[in-house]
This record gives C-alpha cells, structure tokens and sequence, in this order.
C-alpha cells in the first residue's frame, strides 16, 4: 500500500510540474456516494469508492466515530481509533488515508470488527486535507510545498463529507407494530435493528391525480416511533424496508 501511495504521490508532483498553465487556480472536489451505508447481518465490511471530480488530486484523510445514543434520544460520539491496531473497534477504514488524483477515484473499506449482539452506530467523515509533515501521505516537503502552491489562492477549509453506517445485530429481529389512535397513526420499532421508512408522500385522498408532498426517508431505530397525522382528506403512502424486503403500506382515514 505504501508503494501505491509513493507512486501516486509522485505521479502528481510530476502533472504539477508539467502543466502548462502553474498559476491557473485548482482545487479538489470530492463526493463519496450515498450518505447511508448498511452493514447487514454476516456482512463484515462494505467497500467505499471516493471520487474526485476537481482539477487538484485531493488528500483525504477517513475518520471513523461511534454514535452512542442515550434513553432520551441524546447522542453522543466518540472517535474510533482508524489504524487498525485497536482489536476492540467495532469499525475501521483500510486504507484510513487516500490519495484521489484528479478525476479519479480511490476505494476504502470499512471492515467490522467484535462484538455484534447489539446494533451500533458510525459516523465516518471523508475530509480533503492539506499535507502536513506529520501525515502519513509519504510526501516529501518539496511535494507538500507544490500541493499547496497549485491549490487556488485563500482555499482554507476543503468540503468533507459524513456518512452514517448501520451496523445490524447478528441475530436481526424485525418488529414494527401499528397503533392507530383518532388524530394519528403510530409506528414503533419494537425489534433490535433499524428499520427504514422509504418513499414517505402525503397525497390527496379525493384526488388521487395531485401532486403528493416531496419524497422522505425515516431510519427508524430501534425503540423509536413515527407518528402520522389522520386526515379526512389525506393519505399517506411509503415502504416499510427491513433488510432485503420491502412492504408498500397506505394509511388512510
């Protein structure tokens, strides 16, 4: 892997060096796909492509953190170590930093490590850096000083991005229960995995030719509940997703 880096890393130092136009300003741009990934039960890493679609290779460094959620909906994060060295993380990145050369794309994976009894959460942010001398991007200081100089002039804060991972139980249990009361309909997750709540339009009810409200998306944790309001004169229609099956469901009054 450190073969790989060295040699992206050159190839870039020699594109900078060869461009015709040194002064003309670049920068990175990258985009990492969807913002929710699922790691379902057997599966132990999902693979992640970075892609840079900017005109400036871009340094990304992975960085992973556990969402812990408390009784009363309050969370809280807490890093995770990325290196791999750590035997206890419930999540790393390998490679954790990633070098995406201009128009093109590098993958990392996201392997899952320990215990799995219970449900638990990630947030991995992808975030474009500048080199440090204390990186790990095998650059050496003439490289790190010409990155810089090619970046457009007052680029202090490159855009990143999060991704939220659900890491499914071992032993799934899907569980949703309706309760239906005169003002509203309710759903509760009462099983030990989240479900998703796909495609969610309120519609007219008379009318079924109108336009329905914009699509919405619900991850419905476990122990949690949605609510949707009962109206003589409206309907709600979307797909209950638990793991690979989808059930259409229509609320009406």
């Amino acid at each position: 892997m450190k073969r790989l880096i060295t040699a992206l890393a050159v190839a870039m130092a020699m594109a900078m060096t060869a461009s015709p136009h040194p002064a003309q300003a670049a920068a990175p741009s990258i985009h990492v796909g969807a913002m929710y990934e699922y790691a379902e039960p057997g599966k132990g890493a999902l693979l992640k492509r970075v892609r840079n679609t900017g005109d400036a290779t871009a340094f990304v460094r992975v960085q992973i953190s556990e969402v812990r959620y408390a009784g009363d909906g309050t969370h809280q994060e807490i890093p995770v170590d990325t290196s791999g060295t750590a035997a206890a993380a419930g999540l790393i990145a390998s490679p954790s930093r990633l070098i995406v050369p201009a128009q093109g794309q590098q993958a990392t994976r996201l392997l899952v490590q320990g215990d799995r009894s219970t449900e638990r959460y990630y947030r991995v942010r992808f975030v474009p850096v500048l080199p440090q001398s204390e990186d790990e991007f095998a650059l050496t200081d003439a490289q790190r000083d010409d990155y810089r100089n090619e970046l457009s002039a007052g680029v202090n804060v490159l855009t990143g991005y999060g991704v939220f991972v659900i890491v499914h139980p071992d032993q799934a249990r899907y569980d949703v229960q309706t309760e239906t009361h005169d003002s509203h309909v309710q759903l509760r997750n009462a099983g030990n995995t989240t479900v998703v709540l796909d495609d969610i339009r309120q519609c007219s009810a008379q009318d079924k030719a109108a336009k329905c409200s914009p699509s919405r998306k619900v991850h419905l944790l476990p122990g949690r509940t949605e609510r949707f309001a009962r109206s003589a004169g409206h309907l709600h229609r979307f797909q209950i997703v638990e793991g690979d099956s989808r059930k259409d469901v229509l609320l009406t009054r």
